[in-house]
């Protein structure tokens, strides 16, 4: 396990964060996830493999070279303005070697993923360790980093083998074999509710809460010396209302946890939604605002639960 031979599919890794765990923080995000939700700010992680990305601004002047380049014949020109090039993107889903990419000199093609071997990473992160001062560390999230789970646990192994700190991003809807091979090498766990009701929980992500909701009430029963902090994204017309944060609170003071981190809805990853050939759900909603999120908080500090919001993070 220890040798750094297997491999994780990652699609972005960004250094000197400050909001997703404490101190300054190098994080990592690991493609596929079993949730489906409708608001996903980073959709080129939801699935366990390389996806096409198509940035049809900066196709310009362009001799269309992906066009002979693709040998499944899923590039063409289009005919009717907009976007410079179409794709079939059935076939591009299904596409392993992805030729189109390398031809295209403007860069407007891109893959969404990249396979990074253990040694790798953590050679990048004892690059990254001299800037990220005694609190910070590393943070997987993803999509879902718990799915890649041999490759995450011989991640984690190792920094933990290098005294190196370690916060992971989770949905919890994972086998709890899973987060029991992974707890000793987490110091910081970041788990969403996403809405207390199952079957409204299963409306917006395409899963029940059931397991997520079992896995925290576990983990609070075991000796975990960790940091287990809850989060619910502040979904508008899906998670917004005052009896799902009453409902939220209830649980959270039924398990013994004191607080809450509330993260308002955005747009930012509308882009690539164009990009991936996929329609947003979320394009035309407005991010929460402010007083929105104060009003659920008070719903949380009426029943002594710490309410965090957005930045505020409790670190």
């Amino acid at each position: 396990m220890h040798e750094g031979v297997s491999r994780g599919l990652i699609f972005d890794i960004q250094g000197h964060s400050i909001h997703d765990g404490p101190g300054t923080r190098t994080l990592v995000f690991l493609s596929g996830c079993p949730l489906r939700c409708a608001w996903c700010s980073n959709p080129e992680g939801l699935v366990l493999r390389q996806r096409l990305m198509y940035k049809a601004q900066l196709c310009k002047d362009c001799p269309a070279r992906c066009v002979p380049g693709c040998p499944k014949g899923a590039a063409r020109r289009s005919e009717n303005g907009g976007s410079p090039m179409l794709f079939d993107r059935m076939q591009c889903d299904s596409c392993d070697t992805m030729e189109c990419v390398r031809v295209c000199y403007m860069r407007a093609l891109q893959t969404s993923g990249r396979w990074y071997a253990v040694d790798e990473l953590m050679r990048l992160f004892n690059r990254d360790r001299c800037y990220w001062g005694p609190e910070g560390g590393i943070t997987l999230t993803g999509g879902e980093p718990l799915l890649q789970q041999e490759f995450v646990i011989d991640l984690l192994a190792r920094c933990h083998e290098a005294c190196i700190a370690a916060c992971v991003e989770t949905s919890a809807y994972v086998p709890r074999t899973v987060l029991q091979a992974a707890l000793p090498y987490i110091q910081w766990l970041f788990i969403d509710i996403k809405h207390m009701d199952s079957g409204k929980h299963r409306e917006g992500t395409g899963v029940p809460n059931e397991l997520i909701l079992d896995n925290i009430c576990w983990i609070r029963r075991t000796n975990w010396p960790g940091r287990l902090v809850v989060r619910t994204p502040v979904v508008p017309g899906f998670n917004d209302t005052v009896a799902n944060a009453e409902a939220t609170a209830e649980f959270l003071r039924e398990i013994g946890l004191g607080d809450i981190n509330l993260l308002p809805f955005h747009r930012l990853g509308a882009s690539k939604y164009e990009q991936l050939g996929m329609n947003y759900e979320y394009a035309e909603q407005a991010a929460v605002g402010q007083e929105a999120l104060e009003a659920l908080a008070a719903v949380y500090r009426e029943k002594a639960i710490t309410c965090h919001l957005g930045a505020d993070t409790p670190f």
